[in-house]
């Protein structure tokens, strides 16, 4: 289980909104002096809001501002990772070859591919619709 710490910034009926600080490698890395990420980073405090579910806690223990600690399972990462970099490139590739042997020519290809990309992301945003209730793919209160 991998641990955030946060801060609420919305309550809605299922879930919360936490506001969490984005951690950087920069900190370890061999190459800070030359790179601009660094440096983008400090100037621009990145924060990021994702929507946590309320887990074995109660939405009416909670209220805006209050700082929490939520919990993400190991797999979902690497699933999740999966899901939406992968299932659309994968598509993709089996647009552009149905299309590229039903239809001679590389327009035809093109569309294919780009058709099966567009087709992937829907079937990825189609499970994230259909899983946001669901403890185990999303981030949890643990506190």
């Amino acid at each position: 289980m991998i641990k955030e710490t946060g801060r609420i910034i919305a309550v809605e009926g299922d879930g919360v909104w936490v506001e969490t600080i984005q951690q950087s490698a920069c900190e370890s890395c061999s190459a800070q002096k030359g790179c601009g990420q660094s440096l983008l980073a400090k100037a621009t405090g990145k924060t990021t809001a994702i929507r946590v579910l309320p887990g074995d806690c109660s939405l009416q223990e909670v209220c805006v501002g209050d700082e929490v600690v939520i919990g993400i399972p190991e797999q979902v990462v690497v699933n999740g990772t999966l899901l939406v970099y992968l299932l659309p490139l994968l598509i993709m590739v089996v647009g552009a070859v149905v299309a590229g042997n039903v239809y001679e020519g590389d327009i035809s290809t093109a569309i294919g591919g780009v058709l099966g990309l567009a087709g992937g992301s829907l079937l990825v945003r189609f499970h994230s619709y259909y899983n946001r209730n669901n403890n185990e793919v999303h981030p949890t209160l643990l506190g």
